[in-house]
C-alpha cells in the first residue's frame, strides 16, 4: 500500500496548527537546553549541590539526548510520527514537572535523566512531522518557519528563565513546559495527521531501529561521563575505574555491533568509508566541547563571582544566539560559494579570541565594555561554522544516508557539550563546593576557557588540513 502523498499547505488552519505545535515542542527543548545553565547556581545553593552535582544536571539530559534521539526518530518512522511525537511530549511535560518538585540533588539529576529521554522522543518527532505532513511545494517554507521561530525562542530562552530565577525561583523554569505542553498536545490532536514510514511498518525491518546499539552508547558515554565526573572527589577509586573500563568496551562492542548490522544499524559503518564525513564529525565534537564548556562555566561565573543577577547572566549570551540567526543563512551562502574549509577555519580562530577576552572579565565588570565584546566575537566565529558545518555533513555522504548522517552529527554535537561538562571541572581542579568560593571558580574559570579556546584552534587547524568541499557541493556524484 502507499502511503496518501502530505497535503497540508502553510497558509490553511491544519498548516498553521501543525507548525505551531511543532514550534512550541522544539520550544520546550530548546528553554530547557539554555536556561538550565543560568540556573546552576541558585539551585546549586538550594539543595546543597557539588559541582559533579551541577555536572550530573546537565550530563544527565545530553546523555539521553545524544544516545536516543536516532532511536526517537526510527520509532516514529515505524509507529507513528504523530503518536511518538505526542509520547514525547508528555513524557517531557511530567518529567519536567519532577525536576521543578525536586528536594534533593539526586531526585533532580534522575528527572533531567527522564526529561533528556522525552526529549529524544520529541526532537526528531518536530522535524519529521513537518517534512512527512507539508505539501512539497510548502515544506521548505514550513521548516524555514519552524527553524526561525525556535531560534527565537533560543534566544528568548535565558531572558525569560532569568526572569523567572529571580522574580519566582529555579523551579519555574522546569515548570513553564507545563503550560507549553498541554498547548502543543491540543494542537497536534486537533491538526497533525497521522504518518509512518508504510514500508517500514508493512516488514518490521528498516535502517536505525537499533535498541542494542542505542543502549550501547549510552552506556559508552554513561561510563566515560561518570568516571570523568567522579574522580575529582574519588580518584581512581574502583569505581571511577570500572565506569572508565566499561564506557571503552562498550565504545569497541557498539562498533562492532553496529559493523556487523550492516546498513540495518543505527549508525551504518560505512558512511566512515568517507573521510571527509568522519573529519566533519570529530571537528563537530571539538567545537561543539568548546561551546558547551563555555556555557556552563560563564553562567556559573557570572553569578557567583562577577556578582550579576539571573537575568542580566542570560542576557549576556543573546547577542550569539542573535548573531546566529541572522547570520547563518549568509554564512551558508558563503559556504556554497567558495567551499567549507575558509568559514570551518577562520569561524573558530575568531570565536576563540572572543574566548580570550572573555577571560579578563572580573568583579564589577561591565556587560557592554567587558563582556559583550567577547561573546559577540564567539557568537560571529560560530556563525561561520553552523551551516556550513551542517551543509557539509550532509554533503559528505548518499542522500539515502542524509537523515542518519544529521542525526549523528546532532548527537556528536551533544556528545562534545557533554564531555566537556564532564571533563573540565576535573582539567582545572574544580570539584566538591568550590563553584561557592569566588578565588577557586575564578581560577578555574579562566583555565576552562583557556581550555575552550584551545579546543577551537585545534578544530580551526583540522579544518585547514582536512577538509574540503564535499563532492555533491561541487557537483561530482553523491
Amino acid at each position: 500500500m502507499t502511503a496518501p502523498a502530505p497535503a497540508l499547505r502553510t497558509g490553511s488552519a491544519a498548516g498553521r496548527g501543525t507548525l505551531l505545535a511543532a514550534i512550541l515542542a522544539s520550544g520546550m527543548v530548546f528553554l530547557d537546553s539554555t536556561v538550565v545553565n543560568v540556573a546552576l547556581p541558585r539551585l546549586g545553593a538550594e539543595l546543597h549541590a557539588t559541582v559533579a552535582g551541577l555536572q550530573w544536571t546537565v550530563n544527565g539530559y545530553l546523555l539521553m539526548l545524544a544516545a536516543f534521539v536516532l532511536l526517537g526518530g526510527a520509532l516514529g518512522d515505524r509507529f507513528g510520527r504523530r503518536r511518538v511525537f505526542l509520547l514525547g511530549v508528555a513524557w517531557f511535560a511530567v518529567a519536567s514537572v519532577l525536576c521543578g518538585l525536586a528536594q534533593d540533588t539526586g531526585w533532580l539529576i534522575a528527572a533531567r535523566f527522564l526529561q533528556g529521554a522525552g526529549g529524544a522522543l520529541l526532537t526528531p518527532g518536530s522535524l519529521s512531522v513537518l517534512q512527512a505532513s507539508f505539501h512539497p511545494d510548502d515544506r521548505g517554507r514550513a521548516i524555514g518557519t519552524w527553524s526561525g521561530l525556535s531560534g527565537v525562542s533560543t534566544a528568548l530562552g535565558p531572558l525569560l528563565g532569568g526572569w523567572l530565577i529571580d522574580t519566582l525561583s529555579w523551579r519555574w523554569i522546569f515548570f513553564v513546559n507545563l503550560p507549553l505542553a498541554v498547548g502543543v498536545v491540543l494542537a497536534a490532536l486537533r491538526w497533525v495527521p497521522e504518518s509512518r514510514d508504510e514500508e517500514i511498518s508493512r516488514t518490521g525491518g528498516g535502517r536505525r531501529f537499533d535498541v542494542a546499539g542505542a543502549l550501547l552508547g549510552a552506556l559508552a558515554l554513561g561510563g566515560v561521563t561518570y568516571a570523568l565526573i567522579d574522580a575529582p572527589a574519588r580518584g581512581a577509586s574502583p569505581a571511577v575505574l570500572v565506569a572508565a573500563v566499561l564506557g571503552v568496551v562498550a565504545v569497541v562492542v557498539f562498533v562492532l555491533v553496529e559493523r556487523r548490522r550492516g546498513d540495518t544499524a543505527m549508525l551504518p559503518t560505512g558512511l566512515f568509508s568517507s573521510r571527509l564525513f568522519s573529519v566533519l564529525n570529530v571537528f563537530t565534537v571539538v567545537v561543539y566541547a568548546a561551546l558547551g564548556g563555555f556555557t556552563f562555566f560563564l553562567a556559573v561565573y557570572l553569578q557567583n563571582v562577577v556578582g550579576w543577577s539571573a537575568l542580566l547572566t542570560g542576557l549576556a549570551t543573546v547577542p550569539m544566539t542573535v548573531l546566529l540567526l541572522v547570520g547563518s543563512p549568509r554564512a551558508g551562502a558563503l559556504s556554497a560559494r567558495i567551499g567549507p574549509r575558509l568559514p570551518l577555519t577562520v569561524g573558530p580562530v575568531i570565536a576563540a579570541v572572543g574566548l580570550l577576552l572573555l577571560r579578563r572579565v572580573g568583579p564589577g565588570a561591565s556587560y557592554w565594555v567587558d563582556v559583550l565584546p567577547g561573546v559577540a566575537l564567539f557568537g560571529a566565529g560560530l556563525t561561520l561554522v553552523v551551516a556550513p558545518l551542517t551543509t557539509s555533513v550532509l554533503g559528505a555522504v548518499s542522500d539515502r544516508f542524509a537523515g542518519v548522517a544529521s542525526g549523528f552529527n546532532n548527537a556528536a554535537s551533544r556528545a562534545g557539550g557533554l564531555l566537556a561538562v564532564a571533563a573540565l571541572p576535573l582539567l582545572v581542579g574544580l570539584s566538591g563546593t568550590g563553584y561557592e568560593q569566588k578565588g577557586a571558580l575564578a581560577d578555574a574559570y579562566r583555565g576552562a576557557l583557556a581550555w575552550c579556546a584551545g579546543l577551537l584552534l585545534a578544530g580551526a587547524v583540522l579544518a585547514a588540513v582536512l577538509i574540503h568541499r564535499p563532492p555533491k557541493q561541487s557537483g561530482g556524484p553523491a
